[in-house]
């Protein structure tokens, strides 16, 4: 399978001062303000590291529940939270924390599962950082 997705982002003004937005092909973010205060303080509106986290948390959800159905396995619930860990220009680490809910699998079989998700999530493949995982079965 093969597409392609877009996203547009808009700047005006200089780093610190200006303000910016982001686009979204399916409309999901739609002039969403970028904003120095939204990306390295507080305020309404993203930044290019929640997105990056928001992507891979997605992603990585998204592939362990393929993986569970070729398993034989309908997730009851999967919530992963992923943690972005962003230090002097650099993306250092992104901490998945995965809790799951699978009647009928054991733990083993599930972290074994869950590891290869994250391995395997095209995410995961694109980012070139620390990866970790905690997953709790319930």
């Amino acid at each position: 399978m093969k597409f392609t997705r877009k996203a547009n982002a808009n700047w005006k003004g200089t780093g610190m001062e200006g303000k910016g937005t982001i686009s979204t092909q399916s409309t999901t973010l739609n002039n969403t303000q970028l904003s120095f205060k939204t990306r390295f303080e507080e305020g309404v509106g993203t930044n290019p590291e929640e997105l990056v986290a928001a992507a891979h948390s997605g992603c990585f959800t998204m592939q362990l529940s393929f993986l569970l159905s070729e398993k034989g396995y309908t997730p009851g619930n999967l919530d992963t939270e992923a943690k972005l860990t962003f230090e002097d220009g650099t993306i250092t680490k992104i901490q998945l924390e995965l809790v799951g809910q699978v009647n009928g699998i054991e733990e083993e079989e599930f972290i074994q599962i869950a590891q290869k998700a994250k391995e395997i999530c095209p995410i995961s493949k694109l980012l070139n950082t620390e990866i970790t995982l905690t997953i709790k079965l319930v």
